[in-house]
């Protein structure tokens, strides 16, 4: 099935799949990317392009998405890998990430609902940084909705090929499908990024 929609729109704009869904696959549209329609793009356009496509496949506003990049500024080490981990290490992307969630929306969706703990208490903040050693699990009375119930399935066929119970989503990540948890294992990494987010385009327009 074909979708349309500003959704589809603006993942044919930047020329990627922004919002994570099979439904937003472009290899799916048989219509060409709105990008192959303008002529050479000039140096800021680009840079511009690239910022867009990950602020929206962060869901963020351009006001959230420029405080990264401050915050990333005034940390030690490199800027670009430091903006990229701290929007990796927000809740909501790490439910994403962990395939608790269809979507980044989804996932911000169901933290504002007050799905899910970090360390045994409740978190419903999507910002909320993650750390090494946090464990995030689904709050008990939650576990039996048809969502979850659902997501257990799913996980099963995961671990019929798997030892421990555990399936790894992000390298970073250990997801126990038994327990429905996630272990943050370590940092995110340059290697752990999104390959179609080209952070030095954003550095670079964020430093004018």
């Amino acid at each position: 099935m074909r979708y349309t929609g500003p959704k589809t729109k603006l993942c044919r704009r930047e020329g990627i799949n922004l919002f994570g869904s099979e439904k937003y696959d472009l290899s799916q549209n048989h219509r060409k990317p709105l990008t192959s329609r303008f002529g050479k793009t000039s140096g800021f356009g680009l840079q511009l392009r690239k910022k867009q496509a990950a602020k929206r496949m962060f869901g963020l506003t351009e006001r959230q998405f420029a405080n990264y990049f401050k915050k990333a500024v005034r940390m030690p080490g490199v800027t670009g890998e430091n903006m990229l981990s701290l929007l990796e290490r927000r809740l909501d992307n790490v439910i994403f990430k962990a395939n608790f969630a269809r979507t980044i929306m989804q996932g911000r969706q169901f933290v504002n609902h007050a799905h899910f703990q970090v360390n045994g208490k409740k978190v419903d903040i999507p910002s909320y940084q993650v750390s090494v050693g946090d464990v995030i699990s689904i709050r008990e009375r939650l576990k039996e909705s048809a969502v979850y119930k659902s997501l257990v399935l799913e996980f099963e066929e995961f671990v019929k090929t798997n030892t421990g119970g555990t399936v790894s989503a992000a390298k970073w990540l250990e997801i126990d499908a038994k327990k429905l948890t996630i272990t943050v294992k370590a940092l995110p990494a340059k290697e752990d990024f999104d390959q179609v987010i080209d952070v030095q385009k954003i550095i670079e327009f964020y430093s004018k």
